[in-house]
């Protein structure tokens, strides 16, 4: 009952109403939010604060930048989502609102097309050397399962690809990557793709924003080869997974396209799986079967572990 109560006292006006709204459509930062309402930034974070102390708003910081969304606790999540459908849908300061948001959303976009068609060319010569990323996606769906997964981390995201193509297999999914401008267009393509129950979070890989024991699925999806220490990054993977969670790595086999390091910052050219499978069973992780897609000249591999 206080909780509930609490909630309602915040959210009891105008303004922290019309935050709300346009939280429930994404993550937003205060500069975001206070181009919208089209108030000053001090009085912008008075309102957030009250509601992220009612357990309405969950706040993050990353970078220089302090962002905003809809709680994840459940019974808190419930009421901010209730009042938000409540709001009348011919409100024309709400809609302005929206527009607003469009705007901001519009704005991501450019951003996110200018970096992909200067990196294209990058993203390309890459692909061209191993299997096609249809393939690659479709055995990572079929190690993951069709059963229902709850909690879900994506390990050095990128773009947030792998979250919006598990997005319908998994309750929630978090996306963590130390690089803002990746956040950035990983927030954007989520937008696009409608994936609502997924969000992505600043965080280095060896060592995650998240408690030990509480993802039951983590993915490393072409990502361990730009590691210098790719067992402390599965090590730190099994620390965030429940018993019986699962880690799925994706990247490549061993090979020689020495390129790849000198161009591409690839710290590693690729592994074995004498020495994956070590690193899983140092980190307490059985491994379970690996597979192997042949490439030319790169061949791409999965592997998998099971938290004991």
């Amino acid at each position: 009952m206080d909780s509930l109560l609490s909630g309602l006292r915040a959210a009891g006006e105008p303004t922290r109403l019309r935050l709300l709204a346009l939280c429930a459509h994404g993550e937003l930062s205060v500069g975001e939010l206070t181009t919208i309402l089209g108030q000053s930034q001090p009085r912008v974070s008075r309102h957030l604060k009250l509601m992220v102390e009612a357990g309405l708003l969950q706040r993050f910081r990353e970078g220089a930048q302090v962002y905003y969304r809809i709680t994840e606790d459940s019974d808190a999540k419930t009421l901010a989502r209730t009042l938000v459908d409540l709001l009348p849908g011919n409100d024309s300061e709400l809609n302005s609102d929206l527009a607003g948001l469009d705007a901001i959303r519009q704005r991501r976009a450019k951003l996110a097309d200018a970096y992909f068609n200067d990196n294209a060319a990058h993203w390309d010569e890459i692909r061209q050397l191993h299997v096609a990323e249809a393939a690659v996606e479709a055995r990572l769906l079929d190690m993951v399962g069709r059963q229902k997964i709850e909690t879900h981390v994506d390990i050095g995201t990128g773009t947030g690809k792998i979250l919006a193509l598990l997005s319908e297999r998994v309750e929630r999914s978090i996306g963590i990557d130390t690089n803002t401008e990746m956040l950035t267009l990983a927030r954007t393509y989520l937008e696009r793709e409608n994936i609502k129950n997924a969000h992505v979070r600043k965080g280095d890989m060896y060592g995650m924003p998240l408690e030990d024991g509480t993802m039951d699925l983590a993915t490393l999806h072409l990502v361990l080869h730009y590691s210098l220490e790719p067992a402390e990054v599965i090590a730190e993977a099994a620390r965030v997974l429940r018993q019986n969670g699962k880690l799925v790595i994706v990247d490549f086999a061993s090979h020689q396209e020495e390129q790849l390091r000198s161009e591409h910052q690839h710290q590693r050219l690729g592994f074995g799986d004498r020495e994956i499978l070590q690193s899983m069973l140092q980190a307490g992780l059985q491994p379970g079967p690996t597979e192997a897609l042949v490439g030319d000249p790169i061949t791409v591999k999965l592997w998998q572990g099971i938290k004991q």
